[in-house]
């Protein structure tokens, strides 16, 4: 069980020794400055062709007009056959329930204690 402990603690300082190794030349390469590389030029951009107009059809300024009358009578729907349902078994007969019994509405003005235990 020692050797776990053992183990893991040899692993935390590696762990820490690292990180410490890579701040340390993380820092060493931002303090050290090199000269930027210069880009080469871009190459002019091609240039977009002017395409013709489309030639829209005129839209129509008038509203059509819509009928003046309505008509007035509405026409007849066809009668449905009459349908009929069988008849309904009766009901069979519920028993009587016993009642439930009253709960108490007021609060009572002694409340019953348990008598002491004898003494000895």
């Amino acid at each position: 069980m020692a050797s776990h402990h053992f183990f893991l603690l040899a692993l935390f300082v590696a762990l820490a020794s690292s990180s410490l190794q890579v701040s340390q030349a993380s820092r060493r390469l931002l303090q050290t400055t090199l000269p930027l590389p210069t880009l080469p030029p871009l190459p002019p951009q091609p240039t977009i062709p002017t395409l013709p107009q489309p030639t829209l059809p005129s839209l129509p300024t008038a509203l059509p007009q819509l009928p003046t009358t309505l008509p007035t009578t509405i026409p007849t729907l066809p009668s449905l056959p009459k349908l009929s349902l069988p008849p309904l078994p009766s009901k069979p007969s519920i028993p009587n329930l016993p009642s439930i019994p009253n709960i108490p509405t007021t609060i009572p003005t002694t409340i019953p204690f348990f008598s002491p235990p004898p003494s000895k």
